[in-house]
């Protein structure tokens, strides 16, 4: 089997939400409506999102939010990149990432001439740019698909900074060689905000290691 990872220009609704900003979108397709996280600066994206699709539901958690699509992109985009997948009898691994106006996509084959035919096809319509591949020369039974970076959680920007510069600096070393208040003075930020999102990047990376834990 072959993998590869590779960046579209886009201009679907999602794609021009991320553009020019922070903010991330994740998406699980459901045919019926789209279900959507977002990272970041959410506001302007949401707003947008709500004018192209609309917007069923929404849930809010600290720098992330889940959203419900009314429809499904799909419904109202013309060239997504399903197609192309189908066309050359390849599998897309969800979710789909967007961010500063780009979709980053993972596609399985398991020849890797349909790849190659799938990234010609894809180029002669958009600006594509490969990111990463790989072949798996024995499936696993479980998780035949897992590596380290599609185990660790999308952090948000701010909690990336703040968590790498807490162990960089020894906020993890026994015993700490670093403070909270030292890292907050450090990104002229406030106690109580640096800690909450040390805890909230801890948490994500903790719940998504669990699972794989036995």
């Amino acid at each position: 089997m072959h993998e590869t990872t590779i960046r579209i220009a886009d201009d679907t609704a999602y794609g021009v939400a991320t553009a020019g900003n922070e903010a991330t979108i994740e998406l699980w397709c459901n045919e019926h409506c789209d279900l959507l996280r977002v990272h970041g600066p959410a506001d302007g994206v949401i707003d947008y999102v709500e004018r192209r699709v609309g917007v069923q539901d929404r849930v809010r958690d600290g720098e992330e939010e889940l959203i419900i699509t009314q429809d499904c992109l799909k419904q109202h985009e013309e060239g997504n990149i399903e197609t192309y997948v189908q066309r050359h009898s390849c599998l897309l691994l969800p979710p789909l990432r967007y961010e500063h106006g780009t979709k980053r996509v993972r596609v399985l084959a398991l020849d890797g001439q349909r790849l190659t035919e799938l990234f010609r096809d894809l180029t002669d319509d958009f600006d594509v740019t490969v990111d990463s591949k790989r072949t798996i020369n024995v499936p696993v039974s479980g998780s035949p698909l897992l590596r380290a970076e599609h185990l660790v959680p999308d952090l948000s920007p701010r909690q990336h900074e703040v968590l790498l510069a807490a162990w960089e600096r020894g906020y993890y070393e026994i015993p700490r060689e670093v403070t909270t208040a030292e890292l907050a003075e450090s990104f002229d930020l406030d106690r109580r905000t640096v800690e909450n999102h040390i805890r909230r990047a801890e948490q994500k990376l903790v719940n998504a290691i669990a699972d794989h834990l036995s």
